[in-house]
């Protein structure tokens, strides 16, 4: 799979699930305005991940958010098992910690098997952190708390994102050619 193909299935699953199906209200004003950075890292080990995730966190924070608002950092290959991507994530938020951007950054993380913690795996309320691949989603704080301050109930988020799978179902998503991992 080329970086092409990866980008191009990023695209289609936030125009289709993220921004199509609303599942993050605030998604959509930074996408079309070309503020949001997609980078398809090739590293072949974790220490590589987490050096550019090191890069992609100072050009996050070194670039005016007018220009650059939010990242992911998309990973194809190196974490087929959710649990080994989970773990991963603990390490990342350490990242923020040793570059001082803990308030100024936030991570987000989507895997194609995403499963919160006590749920089945095929729960379809897993899908709202699905995504074609492993991915490190970069946020700024002070535009999340912008968005949320925009947003008349943004607590409210994820109980409608759940209602919106579970209208839409398996085949729904399914539908929008955005394949069931499990």
């Amino acid at each position: 799979m080329t970086d092409d193909d990866v980008l191009n299935q990023t695209r289609h699953w936030l125009e289709k699930a993220v921004i199509g199906l609303n599942l993050c209200p605030f998604a959509k004003a930074v996408y079309v305005k070309n503020q949001v950075r997609l980078v398809v890292s090739q590293a072949r080990h974790a220490d590589d991940l987490l050096e550019e995730l090191d890069s992609e966190l100072d050009r996050l924070v070194n670039t005016p958010a007018g220009e650059l608002d939010t990242t992911l950092l998309i990973h194809p290959t190196l974490f087929d098992d959710f649990l080994d991507f989970n773990d991963f994530m603990e390490i990342a938020e350490g990242v923020l910690d040793e570059h001082g951007l803990e308030g100024v950054v936030q991570l987000a993380s989507f895997h194609p098997k995403f499963q919160f913690d006590g749920t089945e795996a095929d729960d379809i309320g897993n899908y709202t952190n699905r995504a074609p691949f492993a991915m490190i989603h970069l946020l700024r704080e002070e535009s999340i708390e912008r968005a949320v301050q925009s947003f008349p109930h943004a607590e409210a988020i994820f109980e409608e994102n759940i209602r919106t799978l579970e209208k839409i179902g398996h085949a729904g998503w399914q539908a929008l050619g955005l394949d069931s991992p499990v």
